[in-house]
């Protein structure tokens, strides 16, 4: 089964670790090369079984055609990556290239690359926008987009037909319409899920498509107007009857499968859901569609892991570059993507795969992702509040004073 990125909690969690591991003030580590021959250690996190497979042979690849450089692979686990990083680092003794989701504390403790230092300005160029904003800190860009997911909303074609809905929503009054038309044919019209496992993002589902969010790196905006607006909206369908009963209480993971065995008519799915779909029920008859919202403007809630480079002893940037480069050339990188049922964060990676019928409607909303802001260092706070609290729209608490309690928590009062 394949390891997906870590989705809600776990993304937080990582960046809290690796912002504590800054306050540690570790240095650079050490490195080495001789003979005119360099060597580069690099870490990477296991995304399934094959993960270690498909990295030895791009570096048996890239050693071929460059004699000079010799890559050392160590795979961790998601499990166990954090901790031995944190080892490495206090060891002095960090990879040169590290893959990860989180990368803001090893920035704030100097011991990054600038992205635009080890990669052709080609490569640099090439990342989707919204990917590169959401690998930088202070205008800075540090880490590479190395994976991506994204959000799109997956309903049933035959539910549709029976409720006599001819397409699927694009705005809030049409969601709210088709929810009204499948409840009254005996669907539950969609599914809810803000349980613990990620209250988080089917909430951001709401305050980015009412045209908020939770703010950025330095200010985090969970009360905002645009928000209340969001919750309001949210609490209105649940108080309709169009979700599954206590939405507070019910998790994605188990919502989906609800989806995929054909007993729901919408819900927020993701590219593996594709998958999931083809291996539990292959002949749901089913589509993708871009996220209802309150005006019909596209959005997607997106999620990134990152390549990055420590800046050790000894100096490996033009080795660096050649690596990375040829990773992210569209061959190499989008057969890798491909392998592990991710999305590339590359234009020329989106272009190449976009002939994936599976996953083009998600290759499609990349460039209008949004993110959570988890470089600020209230958003593992701010998170834990929304996915303890959220629910309660569904037992009558009033939407802006439930923002403004987790508000509070985010700010730590």
């Amino acid at each position: 089964m394949k390891k997906s990125l870590r989705w809600g909690a776990a993304v937080a969690t990582v960046a809290v670790t690796t912002m504590t591991l800054a306050s540690c003030g570790f240095s650079g580590g050490s490195g080495g090369s001789s003979g005119g021959a360099q060597t580069l250690d690099l870490m990477v996190a296991s995304y399934s079984d094959n993960t270690k497979a498909e990295w030895q042979q791009i570096i048996k690849d890239f050693e071929a055609k460059n004699s000079d450089i010799t890559v050392n692979l160590d795979v961790e686990s998601w499990t166990d990556i954090n901790n031995v990083i944190k080892t490495r680092i206090q060891a002095q003794k960090q990879p040169d290239i590290l893959n990860i989701d989180a990368f803001a504390g090893f920035a704030a403790d100097d011991l990054l690359y600038p992205a635009k230092d080890i990669v052709s300005a080609s490569t640099f160029d090439d990342f989707q926008d919204a990917f590169k904003k959401n690998a930088s800190i202070d205008g800075t860009q540090y880490g590479l987009p190395f994976i991506a997911s994204a959000r799109a909303l997956f309903y049933n074609k035959d539910d549709f037909a029976k409720a006599g809905i001819s397409a699927p929503p694009k705005t809030w009054a049409e969601f709210e319409e088709d929810a009204g038309k499948l409840k009254a044919a005996g669907v539950t019209a969609y599914g809810m899920p803000l349980g613990s496992e990620e209250a988080q993002a089917e909430t951001a589902i709401w305050f980015y498509g009412a045209g908020g969010g939770y703010g950025d790196a330095k200010k985090l905006t969970i009360d905002s107007s645009q928000n209340v607006e969001g919750a309001t909206e949210m609490k209105k369908i649940i108080d309709q009857g169009y979700t599954e009963p206590n939405p507070g209480s019910t998790n994605r993971t188990p919502l989906l499968n609800v989806f995929i065995q054909g007993q729901l008519g919408m819900q927020i799915g993701l590219p593996p859901t594709v998958g999931q779909i083809k291996d539990k029920n292959p002949s749901l008859n089913y589509g993708v569609a871009p996220i209802p919202t309150k005006d019909g403007s596209s959005f997607t809630l997106g999620v990134a892991d990152h390549l990055m480079a420590f800046k050790n002893k000894t100096d490996k940037k033009a080795a660096i570059t050649k690596f990375l480069d040829y990773f992210y050339s569209p061959a190499v990188y989008t057969k890798w993507v491909g392998a592990e049922g991710f999305l590339p964060t590359t234009k020329s990676g989106a272009k190449e795969m976009a002939s994936d019928e599976t996953i083009k409607p998600f290759l499609d909303l990349l460039p209008d992702a949004k993110f959570y802001p988890s470089t600020n260092p209230d958003w593992s706070a701010a998170q834990g509040a929304i996915q303890s609290q959220i629910g309660q729209l569904g037992q009558g608490a009033v939407p802006a004073d439930l923002l403004k309690s987790i508000q509070a928590k985010a700010d730590g009062q």
